[in-house]
């Protein structure tokens, strides 16, 4: 069966990070997705063809500051039904690849922008990464120990939860507007806009008394002891998600503390005390046994794995979630899934510039002068 997106086409023009991402996502969806590579780009961590955040989409390579190469992408641009960007504001004009010039030539374009600040403000000019925009939102501040400095979460709350994915929304919607309208747009995808809206649950706890800004004190930033990781005797970790209280429990059922006077769970005063037990218990036999005796019991217990790990979890190979590529690399599977439609095979990224010839001719352009 063809993906949910077969037949829609993408060009991306390659950056980093957020931008990449979001082609991946839209590739898995079915997109014919083609990313614009420029011919020298900077080295990166991993080279493009071991890449798999790359994977199911060509290359095309393009000197964008090469007249006779923008024009190719121009003409790529006019078959277009998305593109994707990620400069700072007023780089892409600069090239003559802007919105308003592609979207005069090509009116059904969705054109997809993808910055950490947005198009306009005090900052839109500025660098910044991800830490940045986490911090200027209030996530960050609400992320880490109590009493201990704010800790960053990877780049997956600014770069891919609040920037990709609100960027694939915008592009979803937009293409669906078009269906009634005709019409492309342009979709400003911002991270510290998108991480604000991810935010949302915790703005109303705040303001609602719900909530303290005391960072690592509240039941789900680590400040109960019923929400935290605990180290075992192998020195491997536990996740304990013990919330509701017939979750809370069975935790203390299979730890052999449920006889045992202790606070009660909501009682703040006293997890320290409840924290201290748990630490205690669970640094007594490894992480495989706990996970054990607490198979099959709804305490919301888990292992904490590393990423070397996870391909052996049980429940996430019986249902697929990472991949394995015809090379043998793993990687995470598409998601989400859909009851008919499938995504496609993962194919190996391609080399800058490999499919030029290809896609020029698949999507009916001409080459370059």
């Amino acid at each position: 069966m063809p993906g949910v997106l077969d037949g829609t086409r993408v060009l991306e023009l390659a950056g980093i990070g957020p931008g990449p991402h979001a082609a991946m996502l839209l590739a898995d969806l079915g997109c014919d997705v083609v990313r614009v590579e420029r011919p020298t780009a900077a080295p990166a961590a991993v080279p493009a063809e071991q890449d798999y955040v790359l994977r199911n989409r060509r290359s095309v390579g393009a000197d964008l500051k090469d007249p006779d190469d923008r024009d190719m992408v121009v003409s790529l641009a006019d078959r277009a039904d998305v593109l994707l960007e990620g400069y700072r504001p007023g780089v892409a004009e600069r090239l003559g690849l802007g919105p308003d010039v592609l979207l005069e030539r090509n009116p059904r374009l969705v054109y997809g922008r993808m910055t950490g600040w947005g198009q306009d403000g005090p900052l839109a000019r500025v660098a910044g990464h991800d830490i940045n925009y986490l911090g200027l939102t209030g996530a960050l501040a609400m992320i880490g120990r109590e009493g201990e400095r704010p800790l960053a979460p990877l780049n997956l709350v600014g770069d891919y939860g609040g920037g990709s994915l609100y960027l694939v929304i915008g592009i979803l919607g937009a293409l669906l507007e078009r269906t009634r309208s005709g019409r492309g747009q342009v979709v400003d995808a911002a991270m510290v806009d998108g991480v604000s809206s991810l935010m949302a649950m915790y703005w109303n706890m705040v303001q609602h008394d719900a909530w303290t800004l005391d960072r690592g004190t509240n039941t789900t930033d680590g400040g109960a002891p019923f929400y935290d990781t605990y180290a075992c005797a192998d020195g491997r970790f536990v996740a304990v998600g013990a919330v509701e209280p017939q979750f809370y429990a069975a935790l203390l059922r299979v730890l052999g503390l449920d006889g045992e006077s202790l606070p009660a769970q909501m009682d703040r005063a006293g997890w320290p005390r409840v924290r201290a037990r748990l630490t205690e218990v669970f640094a007594t036999r490894p992480r495989d046994a706990w996970t054990e005796a607490f198979a099959g019991v709804d305490a919301c217990v888990t292992p904490v794995l590393a990423l070397d790990e996870v391909s052996d979890d049980a429940h996430l190979a019986a249902r697929g979630t990472i991949a394995v590529a015809d090379d043998g690399e793993r990687l995470p599977a598409a998601a989400p899934r859909f009851s008919r439609s499938d995504a496609p095979p993962v194919r190996a990224p391609s080399a800058p510039g490999a499919d030029t010839a290809a896609v020029l001719a698949d999507w009916g352009t001409r080459a370059r002068s």
